[in-house]
Protein backbone atom coordinates (compact mmCIF):
# COMPACT_ATOMS: atom_id res chain seq x y z
CA UNK A 1 0.00 0.00 0.00
CA UNK A 2 1.63 3.24 -0.88
CA UNK A 3 1.40 6.07 2.02
CA UNK A 4 -0.84 9.03 1.28
CA UNK A 5 1.20 12.53 0.32
CA UNK A 6 1.71 14.63 3.35
CA UNK A 7 -0.33 18.21 3.42
CA UNK A 8 1.68 21.11 3.30
CA UNK A 9 2.24 22.57 6.87
CA UNK A 10 -0.31 25.34 7.66
CA UNK A 11 2.30 27.85 7.90
CA UNK A 12 6.33 28.69 7.44
CA UNK A 13 8.48 31.08 8.90
CA UNK A 14 11.53 31.76 7.41
CA UNK A 15 13.94 34.72 8.27
CA UNK A 16 15.86 36.37 4.81
CA UNK A 17 19.65 37.02 4.65
CA UNK A 18 19.16 40.34 6.23
CA UNK A 19 16.83 40.08 9.21
CA UNK A 20 13.48 40.10 8.03
CA UNK A 21 11.16 37.47 9.16
CA UNK A 22 8.37 35.97 7.14
CA UNK A 23 5.43 34.23 8.15
CA UNK A 24 3.70 32.40 5.59
CA UNK A 25 0.18 30.70 5.18
CA UNK A 26 -0.91 29.04 2.65
CA UNK A 27 -4.91 29.43 2.02
CA UNK A 28 -7.19 28.70 -0.99
CA UNK A 29 -9.03 31.13 -2.61
CA UNK A 30 -7.87 33.98 -5.42
CA UNK A 31 -6.99 36.73 -2.99
CA UNK A 32 -4.16 37.45 -0.90
CA UNK A 33 -3.03 39.56 2.27
CA UNK A 34 0.17 40.79 3.57
CA UNK A 35 1.17 42.64 6.61
CA UNK A 36 4.38 44.51 7.38
CA UNK A 37 5.87 45.27 10.59
CA UNK A 38 8.79 47.61 10.78
CA UNK A 39 9.65 48.04 14.70
CA UNK A 40 9.85 51.88 14.66
CA UNK A 41 7.06 53.75 16.28
CA UNK A 42 6.47 57.19 17.88
CA UNK A 43 8.14 55.58 20.96
CA UNK A 44 10.93 55.84 19.16
CA UNK A 45 11.18 59.42 17.81
CA UNK A 46 14.01 60.92 19.25
CA UNK A 47 13.98 63.28 21.51
CA UNK A 48 13.05 66.70 20.65
CA UNK A 49 12.26 65.10 17.42
CA UNK A 50 8.39 63.95 18.66
CA UNK A 51 6.72 63.43 15.34
CA UNK A 52 9.13 61.76 13.55
CA UNK A 53 7.71 58.28 12.38
CA UNK A 54 4.26 59.70 12.05
CA UNK A 55 5.59 62.37 9.38
CA UNK A 56 7.54 59.95 7.58
CA UNK A 57 5.35 57.35 7.43
CA UNK A 58 3.26 59.80 5.56
CA UNK A 59 6.20 61.39 3.64
CA UNK A 60 7.31 57.92 2.33
CA UNK A 61 3.89 58.19 0.23
CA UNK A 62 4.58 61.76 -1.18
CA UNK A 63 7.00 60.43 -3.93
CA UNK A 64 8.91 57.07 -5.42
CA UNK A 65 10.67 56.25 -8.03
CA UNK A 66 9.47 59.36 -9.99
CA UNK A 67 5.94 58.68 -9.40
CA UNK A 68 4.68 61.32 -7.86
CA UNK A 69 2.19 61.12 -4.70
CA UNK A 70 -0.95 60.95 -7.45
CA UNK A 71 1.06 58.52 -9.71
CA UNK A 72 1.49 56.40 -6.77
CA UNK A 73 -1.35 55.97 -5.67
CA UNK A 74 -2.58 55.79 -9.02
CA UNK A 75 -0.08 52.61 -9.03
CA UNK A 76 -2.31 50.79 -6.15
CA UNK A 77 -5.52 51.53 -8.05
CA UNK A 78 -4.71 50.16 -10.97
CA UNK A 79 -3.69 47.22 -9.01
CA UNK A 80 -6.99 47.21 -7.32
CA UNK A 81 -6.05 46.19 -4.10
CA UNK A 82 -6.96 47.80 -0.76
CA UNK A 83 -3.99 49.23 1.51
CA UNK A 84 -4.27 49.95 5.40
CA UNK A 85 -0.91 50.58 8.07
CA UNK A 86 0.13 53.82 9.88
CA UNK A 87 2.46 54.41 13.09
CA UNK A 88 1.80 53.30 16.54
CA UNK A 89 3.80 53.30 20.06
CA UNK A 90 5.88 50.50 18.45
CA UNK A 91 5.86 49.95 14.93
CA UNK A 92 5.09 51.47 11.56
CA UNK A 93 2.78 48.57 9.80
CA UNK A 94 2.22 48.44 5.85
CA UNK A 95 -0.74 46.42 4.56
CA UNK A 96 -1.99 45.47 1.06
CA UNK A 97 -4.48 42.86 0.05
CA UNK A 98 -5.89 41.99 -3.70
CA UNK A 99 -5.67 39.45 -6.33
CA UNK A 100 -2.98 36.86 -6.05
CA UNK A 101 -1.50 37.84 -9.57
CA UNK A 102 -0.79 41.06 -8.49
CA UNK A 103 1.00 40.16 -4.91
CA UNK A 104 3.90 40.47 -6.80
CA UNK A 105 3.51 43.75 -8.25
CA UNK A 106 1.85 45.10 -4.48
CA UNK A 107 5.63 43.80 -2.92
CA UNK A 108 7.74 46.00 -5.36
CA UNK A 109 5.43 48.66 -5.06
CA UNK A 110 5.85 48.91 -0.83
CA UNK A 111 9.60 48.07 -1.31
CA UNK A 112 9.47 51.18 -3.47
CA UNK A 113 8.12 53.44 -0.90
CA UNK A 114 10.72 52.21 1.73
CA UNK A 115 14.18 52.09 -0.55
CA UNK A 116 13.19 54.72 -3.50
CA UNK A 117 11.08 57.71 -1.74
CA UNK A 118 11.31 60.88 -3.47
CA UNK A 119 10.71 62.79 -0.49
CA UNK A 120 10.17 65.79 -1.39
CA UNK A 121 10.96 69.10 0.98
CA UNK A 122 8.33 70.87 -0.76
CA UNK A 123 5.52 68.42 1.26
CA UNK A 124 7.23 68.27 4.44
CA UNK A 125 5.32 72.32 5.60
CA UNK A 126 2.43 70.71 4.70
CA UNK A 127 2.32 67.34 6.18
CA UNK A 128 4.06 68.87 9.82
CA UNK A 129 0.83 71.45 9.90
CA UNK A 130 -1.64 68.32 9.11
CA UNK A 131 0.40 67.13 12.48
CA UNK A 132 -0.75 69.86 13.89
CA UNK A 133 -4.32 69.76 12.97
CA UNK A 134 -4.35 66.94 14.43
CA UNK A 135 -2.78 67.66 17.92
CA UNK A 136 -5.36 70.66 17.93
CA UNK A 137 -8.18 67.97 17.19
CA UNK A 138 -7.14 66.01 20.07
CA UNK A 139 -8.30 69.28 22.32
CA UNK A 140 -11.77 68.00 21.72
CA UNK A 141 -11.37 64.23 22.79
CA UNK A 142 -11.01 64.62 26.81
CA UNK A 143 -10.41 60.60 26.50
CA UNK A 144 -7.88 60.67 24.02
CA UNK A 145 -6.16 63.55 25.70
CA UNK A 146 -6.66 61.12 29.10
CA UNK A 147 -4.81 58.06 27.41
CA UNK A 148 -2.09 60.48 26.32
CA UNK A 149 -1.50 61.94 30.18
CA UNK A 150 -1.77 58.37 31.51
CA UNK A 151 0.83 57.35 29.32
CA UNK A 152 3.08 60.21 30.35
CA UNK A 153 2.25 59.31 34.49
CA UNK A 154 2.69 55.70 34.02
CA UNK A 155 5.38 55.37 31.89
CA UNK A 156 7.51 58.50 31.95
CA UNK A 157 10.79 58.59 29.61
CA UNK A 158 13.80 57.33 31.51
CA UNK A 159 15.86 60.54 32.02
CA UNK A 160 18.79 59.22 29.81
CA UNK A 161 17.02 57.81 27.07
CA UNK A 162 17.75 59.41 23.92
CA UNK A 163 13.97 58.15 22.52
CA UNK A 164 11.29 60.39 22.97
CA UNK A 165 9.03 57.29 24.91
CA UNK A 166 5.39 56.86 25.05
CA UNK A 167 4.00 60.19 25.88
CA UNK A 168 3.03 61.28 22.69
CA UNK A 169 0.66 60.47 19.59
CA UNK A 170 2.18 59.79 16.51
CA UNK A 171 1.67 63.46 15.44
CA UNK A 172 4.53 64.57 18.02
CA UNK A 173 4.19 67.27 19.48
CA UNK A 174 4.31 71.50 18.70
CA UNK A 175 7.74 71.37 19.96
CA UNK A 176 8.90 67.92 18.38
CA UNK A 177 7.48 69.03 15.07
CA UNK A 178 9.30 72.68 15.60
CA UNK A 179 12.68 70.40 15.42
CA UNK A 180 12.21 68.27 12.17
CA UNK A 181 14.23 68.79 9.13
CA UNK A 182 14.38 67.00 5.99
CA UNK A 183 18.14 66.06 7.35
CA UNK A 184 16.92 64.81 10.54
CA UNK A 185 13.26 62.72 8.84
CA UNK A 186 16.07 60.94 6.47
CA UNK A 187 18.43 59.88 9.38
CA UNK A 188 15.47 58.31 11.09
CA UNK A 189 14.37 56.64 7.63
CA UNK A 190 17.70 54.92 8.38
CA UNK A 191 16.62 52.36 10.83
CA UNK A 192 13.45 51.18 8.32
CA UNK A 193 14.27 47.85 7.03
CA UNK A 194 15.12 44.75 7.82
CA UNK A 195 16.35 44.28 11.85
CA UNK A 196 13.11 43.00 13.46
CA UNK A 197 10.68 43.47 10.71
CA UNK A 198 8.13 41.33 9.95
CA UNK A 199 5.94 39.98 7.05
CA UNK A 200 2.75 37.90 7.24
CA UNK A 201 1.37 36.87 4.23
CA UNK A 202 -1.76 34.60 3.32
CA UNK A 203 -1.75 33.46 -0.47
CA UNK A 204 -2.58 30.12 -2.05
CA UNK A 205 1.04 29.83 -3.21
CA UNK A 206 3.77 26.56 -2.97
CA UNK A 207 5.63 27.61 -0.36
CA UNK A 208 8.98 28.32 -2.51
CA UNK A 209 6.87 30.64 -4.48
CA UNK A 210 5.79 32.36 -1.88
CA UNK A 211 9.21 32.82 -0.47
CA UNK A 212 10.70 34.00 -3.76
CA UNK A 213 8.30 36.49 -4.56
CA UNK A 214 9.13 38.43 -0.93
CA UNK A 215 12.98 37.49 -1.71
CA UNK A 216 13.03 39.08 -5.17
CA UNK A 217 11.09 42.09 -3.38
CA UNK A 218 12.53 42.77 -0.32
CA UNK A 219 15.76 41.33 0.22
CA UNK A 220 16.82 44.43 -0.87
CA UNK A 221 16.06 46.44 2.39
CA UNK A 222 18.28 48.20 3.87
CA UNK A 223 19.67 46.69 7.69
CA UNK A 224 17.64 48.81 9.71
CA UNK A 225 17.46 49.36 13.40
CA UNK A 226 15.44 47.51 16.07
CA UNK A 227 15.72 50.51 18.78
CA UNK A 228 14.08 49.42 22.49
CA UNK A 229 11.94 51.89 24.20
CA UNK A 230 11.65 50.75 27.79
CA UNK A 231 8.56 50.67 29.79
CA UNK A 232 9.27 51.55 32.83
CA UNK A 233 6.07 51.25 34.75
CA UNK A 234 5.01 53.78 37.89
CA UNK A 235 2.89 51.70 39.81
CA UNK A 236 1.02 53.69 42.76
CA UNK A 237 0.52 56.68 41.44
CA UNK A 238 -2.41 58.93 41.82
CA UNK A 239 -3.17 61.93 39.27
CA UNK A 240 -5.48 64.55 38.54
CA UNK A 241 -5.81 66.44 35.38
CA UNK A 242 -7.77 69.41 35.39
CA UNK A 243 -10.56 70.07 32.75
CA UNK A 244 -12.92 72.97 33.73
CA UNK A 245 -14.63 72.74 30.73
CA UNK A 246 -15.13 69.00 30.28
CA UNK A 247 -18.71 67.58 31.27
CA UNK A 248 -17.53 64.10 32.50
CA UNK A 249 -15.23 63.16 34.70
CA UNK A 250 -12.82 60.23 32.80
CA UNK A 251 -10.71 57.05 34.59
CA UNK A 252 -8.03 55.38 33.85
CA UNK A 253 -6.17 52.81 35.74
CA UNK A 254 -3.10 50.98 34.81
CA UNK A 255 -2.03 47.85 36.23
CA UNK A 256 0.91 45.18 35.84
CA UNK A 257 -0.23 42.16 33.91
CA UNK A 258 1.41 38.83 32.12
CA UNK A 259 4.31 39.38 29.92
CA UNK A 260 3.06 37.47 26.34
CA UNK A 261 5.65 34.75 26.72
CA UNK A 262 4.66 33.63 29.84
CA UNK A 263 3.10 30.65 30.62
CA UNK A 264 -0.21 32.45 32.21
CA UNK A 265 -1.03 34.58 29.27
CA UNK A 266 -4.06 32.36 28.15
CA UNK A 267 -5.11 32.27 31.77
CA UNK A 268 -4.74 36.51 31.78
CA UNK A 269 -6.72 36.49 28.80
CA UNK A 270 -9.79 34.49 29.97
CA UNK A 271 -9.55 36.78 33.08
CA UNK A 272 -9.84 39.77 31.26
CA UNK A 273 -12.41 38.30 29.11
CA UNK A 274 -14.84 37.92 31.92
CA UNK A 275 -13.81 41.23 33.46
CA UNK A 276 -14.55 43.30 30.42
CA UNK A 277 -15.74 40.78 27.50
CA UNK A 278 -19.68 41.85 26.89
CA UNK A 279 -22.57 42.74 28.49
CA UNK A 280 -22.40 39.86 30.90
CA UNK A 281 -18.95 40.81 32.31
CA UNK A 282 -18.10 41.78 35.89
CA UNK A 283 -17.55 45.61 34.90
CA UNK A 284 -19.85 45.59 32.79
CA UNK A 285 -22.90 44.61 34.74
CA UNK A 286 -21.26 46.39 38.23
CA UNK A 287 -20.53 49.50 36.67
CA UNK A 288 -23.36 50.36 33.96
CA UNK A 289 -26.22 47.52 34.09
CA UNK A 290 -26.35 47.22 38.05
CA UNK A 291 -25.74 50.87 38.94
CA UNK A 292 -25.74 53.22 35.72
CA UNK A 293 -22.47 54.87 36.99
CA UNK A 294 -21.08 54.94 33.25
CA UNK A 295 -22.23 54.34 29.59
CA UNK A 296 -18.88 53.17 28.59
CA UNK A 297 -16.77 51.40 30.69
CA UNK A 298 -13.78 48.82 29.44
CA UNK A 299 -10.21 47.02 30.64
CA UNK A 300 -8.26 45.42 27.84
CA UNK A 301 -4.68 44.23 27.92
CA UNK A 302 -2.21 46.67 26.57
CA UNK A 303 1.61 45.57 25.03
CA UNK A 304 4.38 47.83 25.66
CA UNK A 305 8.48 46.73 25.83
CA UNK A 306 7.69 43.65 25.90
CA UNK A 307 5.39 43.59 29.03
CA UNK A 308 2.05 43.24 29.76
CA UNK A 309 -0.26 45.57 31.64
CA UNK A 310 -4.16 45.82 32.78
CA UNK A 311 -5.68 49.03 31.66
CA UNK A 312 -9.19 49.88 32.39
CA UNK A 313 -11.44 52.85 31.57
CA UNK A 314 -14.63 54.45 32.81
CA UNK A 315 -16.38 57.98 31.83
CA UNK A 316 -18.85 59.46 34.12
CA UNK A 317 -20.49 62.28 35.64
CA UNK A 318 -18.24 64.53 38.29
CA UNK A 319 -20.86 63.71 40.57
CA UNK A 320 -20.48 59.94 40.40
CA UNK A 321 -17.29 59.84 39.48
CA UNK A 322 -15.79 58.75 42.92
CA UNK A 323 -18.70 56.46 43.19
CA UNK A 324 -17.39 54.53 39.51
CA UNK A 325 -13.84 54.77 41.25
CA UNK A 326 -14.53 52.91 43.89
CA UNK A 327 -16.78 50.14 41.94
CA UNK A 328 -13.83 49.47 39.61
CA UNK A 329 -11.50 49.18 42.35
CA UNK A 330 -13.17 46.64 44.14
CA UNK A 331 -13.99 44.69 40.77
CA UNK A 332 -10.29 44.37 40.03
CA UNK A 333 -9.95 43.30 43.47
CA UNK A 334 -12.52 40.70 43.34
CA UNK A 335 -10.13 38.82 40.71
CA UNK A 336 -8.08 37.03 43.20
CA UNK A 337 -11.08 35.35 44.46
CA UNK A 338 -11.67 33.90 41.29
CA UNK A 339 -13.98 33.03 38.63
CA UNK A 340 -17.22 30.83 38.97
CA UNK A 341 -17.99 28.43 36.54
CA UNK A 342 -20.10 30.18 34.55
CA UNK A 343 -17.86 33.01 33.71
CA UNK A 344 -15.06 30.75 33.17
CA UNK A 345 -16.97 28.92 30.39
CA UNK A 346 -18.68 32.13 28.89
CA UNK A 347 -15.05 33.82 28.88
CA UNK A 348 -13.15 30.64 27.18
CA UNK A 349 -15.76 30.70 24.46
CA UNK A 350 -15.46 34.21 23.84
CA UNK A 351 -11.95 33.59 22.91
CA UNK A 352 -12.39 30.58 21.27
CA UNK A 353 -14.94 32.76 18.83
CA UNK A 354 -12.38 35.27 18.41
CA UNK A 355 -9.45 32.84 17.38
CA UNK A 356 -12.07 31.82 14.63
CA UNK A 357 -13.40 35.13 13.60
CA UNK A 358 -9.51 36.43 13.49
CA UNK A 359 -8.95 33.85 10.93
CA UNK A 360 -11.78 34.56 8.53
CA UNK A 361 -10.76 37.19 6.50
CA UNK A 362 -6.93 37.01 5.07
CA UNK A 363 -6.38 40.67 5.81
CA UNK A 364 -6.89 39.80 9.62
CA UNK A 365 -4.67 36.66 9.17
CA UNK A 366 -1.93 38.11 7.85
CA UNK A 367 -1.99 40.71 10.63
CA UNK A 368 -2.44 37.99 13.00
CA UNK A 369 0.94 36.37 11.55
CA UNK A 370 2.70 39.30 11.95
CA UNK A 371 1.66 40.27 15.08
CA UNK A 372 2.41 36.13 16.22
CA UNK A 373 6.06 36.47 15.03
CA UNK A 374 6.69 40.15 16.43
CA UNK A 375 5.30 39.36 20.21
CA UNK A 376 5.51 35.68 20.91
CA UNK A 377 8.34 35.07 18.39
CA UNK A 378 6.58 32.44 16.62
CA UNK A 379 3.33 31.55 14.50
CA UNK A 380 0.54 29.67 16.78
CA UNK A 381 -0.96 27.74 14.92
CA UNK A 382 -4.72 27.89 14.98
CA UNK A 383 -5.38 24.43 15.85
CA UNK A 384 -2.43 24.90 18.47
CA UNK A 385 -4.09 28.00 20.05
CA UNK A 386 -7.94 26.51 19.99
CA UNK A 387 -6.34 23.14 22.03
CA UNK A 388 -4.65 25.35 24.30
CA UNK A 389 -7.48 27.01 25.08
CA UNK A 390 -9.48 23.84 25.32
CA UNK A 391 -6.93 22.56 27.94
CA UNK A 392 -7.52 25.86 30.12
CA UNK A 393 -9.67 24.91 33.16
CA UNK A 394 -11.26 26.59 36.10
CA UNK A 395 -9.20 25.25 38.59
CA UNK A 396 -5.77 26.46 36.81
CA UNK A 397 -7.54 29.87 35.99
CA UNK A 398 -8.22 30.34 39.12
CA UNK A 399 -4.74 29.18 40.67
CA UNK A 400 -3.47 31.79 38.63
CA UNK A 401 -5.68 35.18 40.19
CA UNK A 402 -5.24 33.70 43.27
CA UNK A 403 -1.75 35.40 43.06
CA UNK A 404 -2.76 37.73 41.39
CA UNK A 405 -3.38 41.47 42.96
CA UNK A 406 -3.77 44.25 40.23
CA UNK A 407 -4.40 46.96 42.76
CA UNK A 408 -1.62 46.51 44.89
CA UNK A 409 0.61 48.69 42.63
CA UNK A 410 -2.51 50.00 40.31
CA UNK A 411 -1.60 53.84 38.58
CA UNK A 412 -4.75 55.96 38.32
CA UNK A 413 -5.18 59.06 36.39
CA UNK A 414 -8.40 61.43 36.07
CA UNK A 415 -9.32 64.23 33.93
CA UNK A 416 -12.44 66.30 34.67
CA UNK A 417 -13.54 69.41 36.26
CA UNK A 418 -13.06 68.34 39.53
CA UNK A 419 -10.41 65.92 41.38
CA UNK A 420 -11.73 62.30 41.79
Amino acid sequence: MHALPQAPPASELWTLSGGLRLAFERRAGPGFAFDLRLPVGSAHDPVGQEGSSGVLEEWLFKGVAGRDARALQDAFDDLGVRRGGGVGPEATRMGVSGLRDDLGASLTLVADVLLRPDLPEAELPVLTDLARQDLDGLQDSPPDLLALEARRVTFPRPADSPLAGFAHPPSGTLKGLEGLTADTLRAHLDAYGQAGAVLGLVADLEQEAALSLVSDALAGLRPGRQPQATADFQAGRRVHVTDADAEQTHLSLTAPGIAPGDSRWLAWQVALTALSGGSASRLFHAVREERGLAYAVSASPVLLGGQGFLTAYAGSTPARAPETLEVMLAELARLPQGLSADEFRRARSGLRASVVFSAESMRARAGALTRDVAVFGQVRPLAELRASLDALTLESVNSFLAAYDPVSEITIVTLGPENV
